[in-house]
This record gives structure tokens, C-alpha cells and sequence, in this order.
């Protein structure tokens, strides 16, 4: 299990309120934050890390929120405006303030570029990792941020390969918004393939790390996620939730269990969570199902 990835940040506000105590999560060399802040008129705030962000604004109200890469009131701030995604290089300190009474809901991004790096391994160039970005838009991008903070932010996160496969695409997406050439990927070798499905399917009921089935087939986290879908059309976290489902349709066929005690023995948080993932895979509730079969 890889230990959980903690960036060394700085952070100096005037007149900013945190509301709440946030939500983060960790995924393999990565953190995530979810916040929501409030600035008086004229507050500012000062931030700096050892590592690169990400910076997503998710919602905001009242004021202006700008952005500034010097604290020199000469420099032309940048208004940024919600739905809007900020890189910030490792080391490079960020400016921010706003004008009057102002909501903001962000979501940060810190990543290790070393776990980066293997994971993406191919897909990897450290130059788009090196200039600031800010305030640019990509809505492929805000879908993957408004799926990580929905995960992030739920107490009953879906599991940890689905976080590695929302980081990870994300991350992929943000270098392809680079301008710089692409790959097409080619799907797993046969035998790769039977090696990630038969391990999937032998520890579904246990959270698994995208990382654990690269390594079993020899790629890249991220090749190795493209290569599975391309081979199976479906990414590996779902072809874990349709094993845990197989296992649920037989114990509902072959025993007695409740729906409670069915959703439990596999894997998933509770029966309602069980219900959702069944009826969208299978078309039916559990229990219309297992009346159908019975009948």
C-alpha cells in the first residue's frame, strides 16, 4: 500500500474565513482538498508549495476573486471566475485578494511529480509541468475535478482503484490540453488481460490500487488503464463492480441472505448503495430480481 502523499505548503490569509474543516482525500501521490471560503473587501491571501497544483474553482459568488503572480499592485490581476482551472508550478508563490464580500468553492490538486511520473510514465512530460497556467477552461477537465470532489467529499468513498482512475485521468487530460502530440494506445495482450481480470475478480470484494494491476502486466498506470478499456470497453473499476454484482446475483439465487447482508458479504457500504449499482448495471432491484428468478 503506498503511504498517503503529504505536500509542505505555506499559507498566509487576511481577512479569508474557512468554512468548515474541508475534505480531503489521498490517492497515490496525490492530495486532494475541498474547500469553501469566504473573503471580506480588500482580503488577500498568500500560498506557496514544495509541490505543483492543480486549482479548480468550483462555485463562487459576490465579489471578484483575482489571481496574481507577484504581490505588486502594478501587476494586472486576473479575474477568475468559476469552471475555471489554475496550474501552479512547485515553488512558485500565488497572490490572491478580492474586492468585496466574496464565496468561493475550490478544489485543490497537490501532486509528487515522481508518483507522477511513474504513473503516467509515457504520457509524461515535465515541461508542461514547469510555466504557470491560469484561469484556462477545459470542460473534460471540470467532469473529472466535479467527480473527484464528489468522492472526496462522500464519507463512503466508491473505492480506491475509481480514485486512482479519476486522478489519473484527469492528470492525462491536463497533458494533453498541452499543446504536444499524442499516442494512440493499443489494448492489453491476451495474457495481460486474463492477468488483471483474474485478479480483479480474486480480490473484488477489497479496495484495489490502479497501481497493483499495472504492475502485474509490466506498464504505466495510466497505459495500463487505456490499454484495458480498449481491450475490455469498460475501465477496471467497473469491471470490479460488475464482479462484486456477480457474486451478489448468486448469493441472492443460492441463499436465503437479506439485501443487507448480500450488500455486505460484497463489498459494498450498505443496501442502498448495493440497490443504486444494481438496479444501473442489471436494470432491476435486487429484490425484483431475485422474485423473477424464484418465480
Amino acid at each position: 500500500m503506498t503511504a498517503p502523499f503529504v505536500p509542505n505548503t505555506t499559507a498566509k490569509r487576511q481577512g479569508i474565513s474557512v468554512l468548515g474543516e474541508g475534505y480531503r482525500h489521498s490517492w497515490d501521490g496525490v492530495l486532494v482538498e475541498l474547500w469553501e471560503a469566504e473573503g471580506a473587501g480588500g482580503a488577500r491571501a498568500e500560498y506557496i508549495s514544495e509541490h505543483p497544483r492543480l486549482f479548480v474553482l468550483l462555485d463562487q459568488s459576490g465579489g471578484e476573486f483575482e489571481m496574481l503572480l507577484s504581490p505588486d499592485r502594478k501587476t494586472a490581476p486576473k479575474r477568475h471566475a468559476p469552471r475555471q482551472i489554475s496550474f501552479i508550478p512547485a515553488g512558485v508563490p500565488l497572490w490572491s485578494r478580492v474586492s468585496t464580500t466574496t464565496y468561493v468553492r475550490h478544489l485543490d490538486l497537490h501532486f509528487d511529480m515522481e508518483a507522477l511520473r511513474r504513473r503516467l510514465a509515457d504520457d509524461f512530460d515535465s515541461e508542461v509541468f514547469e510555466a504557470p497556467r491560469l484561469m484556462f477552461t477545459d470542460e473534460r477537465l471540470m467532469t473529472f475535478a466535479n467527480l473527484i470532489a464528489a468522492e472526496c467529499q462522500n464519507p463512503r468513498a466508491f473505492h480506491e482503484l475509481y480514485g486512482d482512475s479519476l486522478t489519473t485521468a484527469l492528470f492525462i487530460d491536463f497533458l494533453r490540453a498541452a499543446p504536444r502530440g499524442t499516442r494512440k494506445r493499443s489494448a492489453l495482450a491476451s495474457w495481460q488481460l486474463r492477468r488483471a481480470i483474474d485478479y480483479i475478480e480474486a480480490n473484488c470484494l477489497r479496495a484495489i490500487r490502479l497501481e497493483e494491476l499495472a504492475e502485474l502486466v509490466g506498464l504505466s498506470p495510466s497505459y495500463f488503464s487505456h490499454a484495458f478499456k480498449a481491450a475490455t470497453g469498460i475501465p477496471p473499476h467497473q469491471w470490479q463492480t460488475d464482479a462484486r454484482l456477480k457474486r451478489a446475483q448468486q448469493l441472492l439465487t443460492d441463499t436465503a441472505m437479506s439485501l443487507t447482508e448480500v450488500a455486505a458479504a460484497t463489498g459494498f457500504y450498505d443496501q442502498a448503495h448495493f440497490t443504486r449499482a444494481f438496479r444501473q448495471h442489471k436494470g432491476a432491484t435486487p429484490a425484483a430480481w431475485r422474485r423473477d428468478r424464484r418465480s
